[in-house]
């Protein structure tokens, strides 16, 4: 069984192909065209049937057939990339102004493929694979909208990853529970009337009034959340002002909202709405709140997080297996599918240690290649055992 499910060497340079051409011409969220043609392209070589335009962009692809009595499974890799202008050099750097693979999804992409590669050439497959290339992880939530579409429609169980440069290349981060968080979003509006900047007693300057929220919104983690549920509040940008002798009469503060728990959650937005009405009577200005709520945390099934880490272990070895202690307060739309059919989300390590600033969504990200293959087989692992095992029951 090791031998037919890992990765021979010219396996992997197409696998490295894939991720180097995909990498050139990155697109946005439900804009994935040309790299839905592109895998659509891998999948006719590898003779293996799908359907396009699924959610716009997506792809859903099938390995065998569900017979009576038999199960079938998912496994799932993002195509969007991000509105990043690349920095990193790379001969194959991005051709796209403005946008880049940031965040490894060609990676994830090549990795489904070659997954598939060494999945069609298995004899008497005990049930169906089906292979969901999914559009706007990064945004718009691609994952609820392939399940709209019918993505998951006889779907028993899935699974799927993300490349992670917290881990080294050998390593596989499997834990069964809450590995991500709630991705909630606010919009605060201060408004005044403005006035002249030499006579600040004439009118109400919103931009002192937003830059006191901005420090206070931290006291809602620190003096008001239980410390033993991790949360943070981020204000990602603001906007305000035209002119240095203008106070301004509006400021627009947007941020994230990050918990793992829905009681922590609650008790946060409640918070946030007592404070910005408390700005109203503190600076004499108009507040307007606006609360969007954001992708569900990612909650891994305990039974199929054994079969992950059984498939991990034979793909890095038991010393590759890592836990992963807490849960991350970054994002996954992985969630959705999540609240359909029991599965499992792990981390592949892929550090590059000569690049040690090089993280998620930084212009000058990469990853170390030789994730590829060890990605392709624990998919293709998952997706066996899966089988096998829903046989024997």
């Amino acid at each position: 069984m090791k031998n037919s499910l890992t990765p021979d060497s010219q396996l992997i340079s197409w696998m490295t192909d894939i991720r180097r051409s995909i990498h050139q011409y990155p697109e946005l969220a439900l804009q994935e065209y040309r790299t839905a043609e592109y895998v659509s392209g891998k999948l006719e070589e590898l003779s293996i049937s799908y359907k396009k335009r699924v959610a716009s962009t997506g792809i859903v692809a099938f390995i065998g057939e569900k017979k009576s009595g038999a199960k079938s499974v998912a496994l799932r890799a993002d195509m969007d990339a991000l509105p990043i202008t690349e920095k990193t050099g790379l001969p194959f750097s991005s051709k796209n102004a403005g946008i880049m693979h940031a965040c490894g999804h060609d990676g994830h992409m090549a990795m489904l493929l070659g997954a598939a590669a060494l999945l069609k050439n298995q004899p008497q497959l005990p049930g169906q694979i089906v292979l969901l290339f999914q559009p706007a992880e990064e945004d718009e939530g691609g994952a609820e909208k392939m399940i709209a579409a019918g993505a998951l429609e006889g779907v028993d169980a899935i699974f799927g990853g993300h490349i992670e440069r917290h881990y080294g290349v050998g390593e596989i981060s499997v834990q069964p529970g809450i590995i991500c968080a709630f991705t909630d979003e606010f919009q605060i509006i201060i408004r005044g009337p403005g006035g002249h900047a030499a006579k600040p007693h004439e009118s109400v300057d919103c931009i002192v009034a937003a830059s006191f929220l901005v420090a206070s919104l931290q006291t809602l983690v620190s003096r008001e959340t239980n410390p033993v549920f991790p949360a943070v509040i981020t204000i990602g940008k603001i906007n305000g002002g035209t002119a240095t002798n203008v106070i301004a009469d509006q400021v627009v503060l947007e941020g994230t909202i990050r918990t793992t728990h829905a009681e922590a959650r609650e008790k946060i937005f409640e918070s946030l709405r007592r404070m910005v009405l408390a700005v109203q009577d503190l600076y004499k200005t108009e507040t307007e709140l606006t609360l969007t709520a954001g992708y569900p945390p990612v909650i891994n099934d305990t039974l199929i997080t054994e079969v992950a880490r059984e498939a991990a272990w034979q793909t890095v070895g038991e010393h590759g297996v890592k836990n992963q202690p807490y849960p991350s307060l970054g994002g996954e739309d992985f969630s959705f599918y999540l609240k359909r059919v029991p599965g499992c989300f792990v981390r592949f390590g892929a550090r590059r240690d000569d690049l040690p600033h090089a993280n998620a969504h930084s212009p000058i990200f990469d990853f170390d290649e030789r994730v590829l293959p060890i990605g392709a087989e624990y998919l293709a692992r998952c997706a066996l055992l899966f089988l096998q095992q829903s046989m024997q029951i």
